[in-house]
């Protein structure tokens, strides 16, 4: 995977994790600012799905979708500094899990 393929991934990966932010911060705020919190949300989303629609158009699904475990890396730092949520010690531990499970798979 290029540089620029790898930057892809993580555009993608992160406008689904700011979608989120985006979505729990329409929820749970000021009913006046919803509409355009979740209007953010679907917008900065359908950014990273077109994204990764592309993305498989140029590489295997098999090599491309273990990178989709960054997904829950990024919305947790993020959840951790937007959302000002407690991070655990056992949260910590899936990331690197994760992050070890991604690194496998995209050496192979």
């Amino acid at each position: 995977m290029t540089p620029l393929a790898f930057l892809l991934v993580l555009i993608s990966e992160t406008c689904s994790a700011a979608g989120q932010v985006f979505f729990k911060h329409a929820v749970d705020g000021n009913p006046r600012c919803k509409a355009a919190k979740l209007t953010a949300g679907v917008a900065v989303m359908a950014i990273g799905f077109f994204l990764w629609i592309g993305l498989m158009s140029r590489f295997q699904l098999s090599y491309l979708y273990p990178f989709d475990g960054l997904n829950r890396i990024i919305l947790m730092f993020a959840a951790s500094i937007f959302l000002k949520e407690k991070m655990t010690i056992d949260l910590w531990v899936g990331v690197a899990l994760i992050c070890a499970g991604v690194l496998l798979v995209s050496g192979s």
